[in-house]
Formats: C-alpha cells, structure tokens, sequence
C-alpha cells in the first residue's frame, strides 16, 4: 500500500510519459505522480515530464466474466473470467460465452442492476467503438451479445497474437532487443549523471 504508488511513479516519470489511461482507482496515483514531477522540476530544473491522466471512455475497469463485482486482473485465483491477451481465440470465445449475465433474456444497459450484461456491452464498445447504451438496442438476447461480444475481442486481439506468434519465432532476436533494452537506460543514466544528456 506504501509502496506501490511510488513504484508507479518510478515507472511513469523514468519513460517520460506523457499521458497515462487508467481507471478512476489509479487516478489517485498519477496525480501523486504529477506532483512529484511538479515538486522535483521546481527544485532541479526541468527534468520529469509531467504526466497527464487519460480516461478511457469506455471500459477502464473490465469486470471478471465470472464476478462481474470484480475488476478481471491476472492476480485472481481462478482464471475462468480472465481473458489473457495471448489466450488463443477459442479460449477467449469460452470465456466470453460463458461469462455470468442474469435471469432476463433481453439485453439492457444497466451497470448497478445488471454487472455482468453491462460489462459484456462496455468490452464490446471498447473493441468495436460504439456506446453500450446504444449497442444494448442492437442484441435482441444475451447470447447474442456474448457472441458478438467474443468476436470483437478476439479481433481486437488478433494481430498482437500475430505479431507475438512472428517474433516469439526468432528466440535469439528477443533476446538480444532484451539485453540492448536493459542497456540503454543504463547508458542513459550515466551520460544524463555527467551533464551530456538533455533533461526532460
């Protein structure tokens, strides 16, 4: 709890980060980001950029598919309401088709009412643009909207797979955009550490 908004900020303000999507329950640590970034450049000269936070219209918390009262995340124990971005599209059609939704047939866009129709409509308007509000008029049954739904993410999803799948196929290539990615902020911080590296 300590320790995690400061790692946050380590991470944001060392890449120069401009703007930063999150959901309303890290806002909290980007604003702690921008003032220490604020506080540091009025102390030492120009040096952090100051991060902007960038809400996601839509979707900036998924709900687990099984607990739609529950923000997905790869800690959760159980795996059956997390889609993984590398799951294969079988995998992520189960998922969604088997996501919990209600007893009511029709669809309606109703977050407190309904959690789990209107996680599935607020992952669609995510993957396929749209309002949830509007595509719940497009689904005459929940059933077709988690099939709808599990097309649009595993196309959504489709061509980081591909392209995970064609350099995961040059092991030694991976390794070695591995080793000069850890050399290079070292290199950074020394030049920077004597004067011969712009700030900011």
């Amino acid at each position: 709890m300590l320790t995690y908004p400061a790692l946050m900020a380590a991470d944001i303000l060392a890449y120069g980060t401009h703007e930063v999507p999150v959901g309303e329950d890290q806002a909290q640590h980007v604003e702690l980001t921008r003032d220490l970034a604020v506080r540091f450049n009025r102390r030492y000269g120009a040096t952090f950029v100051v991060p902007r936070t960038v809400h996601p219209p839509v979707a900036a918390r998924v709900k687990d598919l099984q607990d739609p009262a529950s923000t997905m995340g790869k800690s959760r124990g159980r795996t059956a309401g997390v889609v993984h971005v590398l799951d294969e599209p079988e995998a992520v059609r189960g998922k969604v088709l088997r996501a919990v939704t209600d007893g009511d047939p029709d669809v309606s866009y109703e977050p407190g009412r309904r959690p789990g129709v209107a996680n599935l409509l607020e992952v669609l308007a995510a993957c396929g643009g749209g309002e949830p509000q509007r595509l719940a008029g497009e689904y005459g049954s929940c059933g077709a909207l988690k099939e709808a739904a599990a097309e649009a993410v595993v196309e959504m999803f489709r061509p980081v797979r591909a392209r995970h799948a064609e350099l995961a196929a040059d092991p030694g290539q991976v390794d070695a955009v591995l080793r000069a990615g850890a050399e290079r902020p070292r290199v950074d911080a020394a030049f920077e550490a004597v004067g011969l590296l712009p700030r900011g």
